[in-house]
């Protein structure tokens, strides 16, 4: 078994970070393992996505360590980036570009052979029915299918962990339904992913397990049905329980 395999695909351990003497995350502990859906739940202002770009690379953090699939992060941002991809609530294009163009530009970033790219490009936009549209320039595109051509970006080189920042927002019915089933099918295959979503029922049908993160500190952690049993309602929905574990629900005598 490989070190990647054996080491918690995320591990933080007291992760701080302030904005103009705000604590946007404040010591915050939490190990995901490789192969879970975890989804990281909060309030707007909760510090989620600060927390997921201090993940991805894109913040340094202000104290706290670090470690992705046993690589410290702070000590080898690099490293830790191969094996990470993010995936934010815009999406991002060069709008000149096609589909097969931005993923050939893609892959090649992060140093994926040619004829290896070209393959995994092929079956990401089959997946994600983009196929047909993959010589059309990307500014034309709806914003559902624009989010779809940034998923398969983020997954050309085949991360072990994927992060995403409401990623179904504004998408219809149909194309979450896709994104939903790519995810599903990449922890399936033992790859870790950690999403934020304010779509709760996302959360309570997907993930293996729940955070819910309030005024930057982890709250409550668990599966879904061990986050009920936390209230005492059993008979409760997620949206129920994050209510009343965030406290703008008071629990019910």
């Amino acid at each position: 078994m490989s070190s990647f395999q054996q080491a918690p695909a995320l591990q933080l351990r007291a992760l701080t970070k302030t904005f103009e003497g705000k604590r946007a995350v404040s010591a915050l502990d939490l190990t995901i393992q490789p192969g879970e859906f975890y989804a990281l739940l909060g309030p707007n202002g909760a510090g989620k996505t600060t927390t997921l770009r201090m993940i991805a690379g894109l913040l340094s953090p202000d104290e706290g360590e670090l470690s992705i699939f046993g690589v410290d992060a702070r000590q080898d941002p690099i490293a830790a980036k191969r094996i990470t991809a993010w995936l934010p609530d815009e999406p991002m294009l060069y709008g000149k570009l096609d589909p097969m163009e931005y993923l050939e530009f893609v892959a090649g970033l992060w140093g994926v052979e040619p004829e290896e790219a070209m393959r995994r490009a092929r079956e990401l936009l089959e997946v994600l029915e983009m196929w047909p549209h993959r010589h059309m320039r990307c500014e034309s595109f709806s914003r559902g299918m624009k989010q779809k051509v940034c998923l398969a970006g983020a997954l050309i080189h085949d991360p072990m962990l994927l992060l995403l920042d409401e990623p179904l927002t504004g998408l219809d019915a149909a194309i979450a339904r896709q994104v939903k089933d790519l995810l599903v099918a990449r922890v399936k295959n033992g790859r870790t992913v950690i999403l934020t979503t304010h779509i709760l029922e996302v959360a309570e049908r997907l993930a293996s397990r729940i955070g819910i993160i309030h005024k930057g500190e982890l709250c409550a952690e668990g599966t879904f049905e061990e986050l009920k049993a936390r209230t005492g309602q059993a008979g409760q929905s997620l949206e129920d329980v994050f209510l009343t574990l965030t406290g703008t629900l008071e629990p019910q005598p």
